[in-house]
């Protein structure tokens, strides 16, 4: 038998904490389950949605006489700002994940990113959020950033904030002369950016910014400011951060990066951080493979295992090395040696110049040749010694 049901709930904190009423007709024996599916469908129509947990919810069944209009009138006399409100109603978590989901098909298959963090970084972005992926040099942090943007079909604008020498001319604007219209402001394109709804902002090397730069941007990523105040002068216009618009910061955080700054906690805490490590060894050999079909399996896996063999001993208790091989600087060797280079000559220019040669034998770059030629095949035997049956002389 069918029931009317009247069903209170409370929209989210980011709508005001609203109340609403709904109602509807329940025909299953799961009165909670119809609330949450009534009161969700009811706020996705309305562009709105809701939070928590249907369980307690605040609701009661009309007699199955009573008619939907008159269930309608019911309504209208509700005191709704009064009421109280026992649950709110789940936010379509289900819709969510569903969506995450077809997240996963998008991932570039050259991205070696577990489901989880994949559907975690795609969920940030989707809900206009703050990302910061940390990692070292060459893993492939601004790579994921703009993968991501693809996965979501959205627009992605670019910030290099390393390497800009004007932070106040990058983010907000230049004040410009003319002897035509005299003095005039022309915005940037980053202003121009934060006011496009939905648009993902790669903030890359933020950890290398100027402090001015960070002080431009604590509103604009403060969740509860969310605005860009073009000057300091009183009365000065300000710039809100439309809808949808989500920041992905990507970060070097450690001793060896003696160019970055260490980043103000203030800063950090605006941002949900996610590590990218470096590939293992198998998947950077398979990442070569990709890029490099016309290349040698076993070239690619000898390139991958150098690169490995430095990045275990940085994590050794005492390093005789002081950096790691980054992933962009193997597959750059990779693709000397499908042009025909051989993995000694590649060496000589990918991997030589970022060792110390100070120490002599047991210098940084001495340790790194070493390694090197253990995968050099120049055709001699790694046997020091005959074996007994070539030997034709007793060794005195």
């Amino acid at each position: 038998m069918s029931y009317p049901v009247i069903a209170q709930v409370k929209l989210a904190r980011g709508k005001g904490g609203k109340m609403v009423v709904k109602a509807f007709d329940s025909d299953s024996g799961d009165v909670i389950s119809d609330i949450a599916y009534a009161t969700v469908q009811g706020a996705y129509k309305a562009g709105k949605y809701l939070i928590k947990s249907a369980q307690d919810a605040n609701w009661m069944r009309v007699d199955s006489s009573v008619t939907m209009d008159e269930v309608k009138a019911m309504i209208q006399e509700i005191d709704i700002d009064s009421a109280p409100v026992a649950a709110c109603v789940d936010d379509g978590a289900n819709e969510v994940m569903a969506f995450l989901s077809t997240c996963v098909s998008k991932r570039p298959k050259t991205l070696y990113i577990g489901d989880l963090n994949w559907k975690f970084m795609c969920r940030t972005a989707m809900r206009g959020g703050n990302m910061l992926l940390t990692g070292p040099t060459g893993c492939g942090k601004s790579q994921t950033a703009i993968a991501v943007a693809k996965a979501l079909d959205r627009e992605l604008f670019y910030v290099n904030l390393g390497a800009t020498q004007d932070p106040r001319g990058t983010l907000i604007g230049n004040t410009h002369f003319s002897k035509d219209i005299g003095t005039f402001f022309n915005e940037s394109a980053f202003v121009k950016a934060i006011q496009t709804a939905n648009t993902i902002i790669l903030l890359d090397e933020i950890s290398r910014a100027h402090p001015e730069a960070w002080n431009i941007l604590m509103t604009v990523l403060d969740p509860g400011q969310r605005y860009l105040r073009l000057d300091e002068a009183v009365g000065a216009p300000t710039i809100h951060v439309a809808p949808g618009v989500a920041f992905i910061a990507t970060a070097n955080i450690g001793s060896e990066y003696t160019a970055t700054r260490v980043m103000d906690r203030a800063m950090l805490d605006r941002f949900t951080i996610a590590e990218i490590p470096y590939l293992t060894v198998d998947q950077e050999s398979s990442l070569l493979n990709q890029l490099y079909p016309a290349l040698d399996n076993t070239v690619c896996a000898n390139i991958a295992e150098i690169a490995g063999q430095t990045r275990s001993e940085i994590l050794s208790d005492s390093p005789r090395i002081s950096t790691a091989i980054s992933t962009r600087a193997v597959i750059e060797m990779a693709g000397l040696m499908q042009d025909g280079f051989q993995i000694e000559e590649t060496a000589q220019v990918s991997i030589y110049p970022l060792y110390s040669n100070e120490g002599g034998m047991q210098s940084e770059r001495t340790y790194v040749k070493q390694l090197v030629q253990k995968f050099i095949n120049d055709g001699t035997s790694d046997t020091l010694t005959p074996e007994p049956e070539e030997a034709n002389e007793i060794p005195y």
